[in-house]
């Protein structure tokens, strides 16, 4: 029988039936990272059956993916908003780090890391192409419009320079240590080596 919105009951419990899957899942990977997590004190938490949570995720990569996808929505729509006003390249990577440091504050430190290490991962669910994912798509874009100003060299490849930037800066998250002094300078010597890598030298008489 239709429910609220036209969709069917049965519909809408599942959803929300995932939706808590999905928020027990995440918590137990606060307390103990994905590896340690158990999918008992998972199904435990949500009020399901224990096959319920393989229904709705094959696997714990699963939860991880889904988590990346909705992140991934949400900082996009943050870093588009911000390339609307026209910044210049530096300030550009400097807001592309400040939004996804921000990320390690909502989630924590270990789900965090166990966030980020999904891109590495050789047990990730198998992945769409990079147009799938919206922080590439925003990233590469404002790189193209960097290019058009001259800010970049018109040679240059901007899809590899902006993958290149997002990877390396996700694996100097996982790697570097928390002490915020040591992030900082590491992260900034980051930013600082990628202009120099990718800023047209005709521009750059400094």
């Amino acid at each position: 029988m239709p429910s609220e919105g036209g969709l069917p009951a049965r519909e809408i419990k599942r959803r929300q039936t995932r939706e808590r899957l999905l928020g027990a899942a995440i918590s137990e990977f606060r307390r103990k990272g994905m590896v340690e997590a158990e999918v008992g004190e998972i199904v435990s938490a949500a009020g399901v059956a224990h096959g319920t949570f393989f229904f709705h995720f094959p696997t714990k990569e699963h939860v991880l993916v889904e988590l990346e996808r909705r992140e991934e929505e949400r900082m996009a729509d943050e870093l588009s908003r911000f390339f609307r006003t026209s910044p210049d390249l530096p300030a550009a990577l400097t807001e592309i780090v400040r939004v996804i440091t921000g990320l390690e504050q909502r989630l924590g430190s270990r789900l965090f890391k166990d966030f980020l290490a999904l891109h590495f991962s050789t047990t990730r669910p198998p992945q769409e192409e990079w147009r799938g994912h919206p922080v590439i798509v925003a990233v590469v874009g404002e790189f193209e419009r960097a290019r058009e100003r001259g800010e970049i060299p018109a040679a240059n490849e901007v899809f590899y320079s902006g993958v290149f930037f997002l990877l390396g800066l996700y694996a100097l998250l996982i790697t570097i240590p928390e002490e915020r002094s040591v992030r900082e300078e590491v992260i900034e010597n980051y930013i600082a080596t990628a202009l120099r890598g990718m800023r047209n030298p005709n521009t750059d008489r400094t």
